[in-house]
């Protein structure tokens, strides 16, 4: 389903990003004297994108201002509920438990992300770790950023993440698997003198 809406998003902004190109190419192409085809509302350089009688024809109609307030704070609202909805992550609340009753109980998401932090976090090599669930709460996966020490071996720390942290997450969240994005970054040092 997340995977349907991002294609769409996608398509969309596709689509405005095409029509906005369009519209406004034609209009900086009539403004700069360039030929325009036939159809265009546009067409010379001294021409107006609204006329003064198109401007001013619903001014003294009491509902124009109203209508036209109205519609640019809708535009407002959705632009900004569309902002916020691109910026959210899509962190996973909660992760469902098989409690053996066929019923499952319901682990907060922040507590599971909080443990394998600090189970990936205590790794020799690590200095910090920072864990995000996301996917649905029957199939959760987890977004690891490790941030490593100069002596740390990267290999084995991943091995030690995959066998030890993950490993027990997945078994006492009761989970058939627990996929992870493991992302490395090593912590910023002075290189040692030698001397």
């Amino acid at each position: 389903m997340n995977g349907v809406l991002r294609t769409v998003n996608r398509v969309l902004l596709a689509l405005a990003g095409l029509v906005l190109i369009c519209v406004g190419g034609g209009v900086l192409a009539a403004a700069a004297g360039l030929s325009v085809p036939s159809w265009w509302p546009w067409y010379g350089k001294h021409d107006v994108l609204l006329s003064e009688a198109d401007r001013t024809r619903w001014r003294s109609d009491g509902w124009w201002w109203p209508t036209v307030i109205a519609v640019l704070a809708v535009l407002v609202i959705l632009a900004l509920w569309w902002l916020l909805a691109q910026l959210r992550r899509s962190r996973l609340s909660e992760v469902l438990v098989d409690s053996g009753d066929g019923e499952g109980a319901l682990l907060r998401g922040r507590a599971l992300e909080d443990v394998l932090s600090a189970e990936s976090g205590a790794l020799d090599g690590v200095a910090r770790s920072h864990v995000t669930l996301t996917g649905k709460r029957s199939t959760p996966a987890a977004k690891v950023r490790l941030l490593m020490e100069p002596h740390a071996a990267p290999e084995e720390t991943l091995g030690r993440l995959s066998d030890e942290a993950l490993a027990h997450a997945r078994d006492s969240a009761g989970l058939a698997r627990l996929p992870a994005e493991v992302r490395l970054k090593a912590v910023k040092h002075r290189a040692d003198r030698v001397s």
